[in-house]
């Protein structure tokens, strides 16, 4: 395989990696998928270090017992790292769904281009935010049922 079309492929793993790892994070991942996701990204390293040999100057691997959190963050930085060679969004998200939007794949393309680096940018703000939702979403609720306890029966 050539080394663009692989570097594609990898980076890919680790971006859905880190997406899982934080999915499962929030979900209350268990320790299997913590050991997964550590050792999926382990492996997606090895081969980066096969292939260029100065990641591994910036980038180690991670300890076995590493956090879902921990994993998704080295993921994103080691994604990150091949943005200059490949694009924010080279190969992520081909597929599928380009064909409805436009039967020659060129609009959606350019579109998908431009604002892949957004849509990350959205979904990292939800992801930074939701915390503090949740927090004022039990304040609002705890409040509620304190009124409804002090009102006149």
């Amino acid at each position: 395989m050539e080394r663009e079309k692989e570097l594609v492929k990898l980076i890919n793993v680790l971006r859905r990696t880190g997406r899982m790892a934080l999915q499962s994070e929030w979900t209350g991942g268990k320790e299997d998928a913590a050991a997964f996701c550590t050792d999926q990204y382990n492996r997606v390293l090895t081969r980066l270090k096969e292939m260029d040999p100065g990641v591994g100057v910036v980038f180690d691997q991670l300890p076995s017992p590493s956090s879902l959190t921990v994993v998704a963050m080295a993921s994103r930085q080691l994604a990150a790292y091949y943005e200059d060679e490949l694009g924010p969004a080279r190969g992520f998200g081909r597929g599928g769904f380009d064909f409805v939007f436009d039967p020659q794949k060129q609009k959606f393309k350019e579109f998908w281009e431009k604002s892949a680096r957004e849509f990350e940018d959205m979904g990292e703000f939800i992801r930074e935010s939701i915390d503090e939702w949740l927090r004022h979403k039990k304040e609002a609720g705890g409040a509620e049922k304190g009124a409804a306890k002090d009102a006149p029966k």
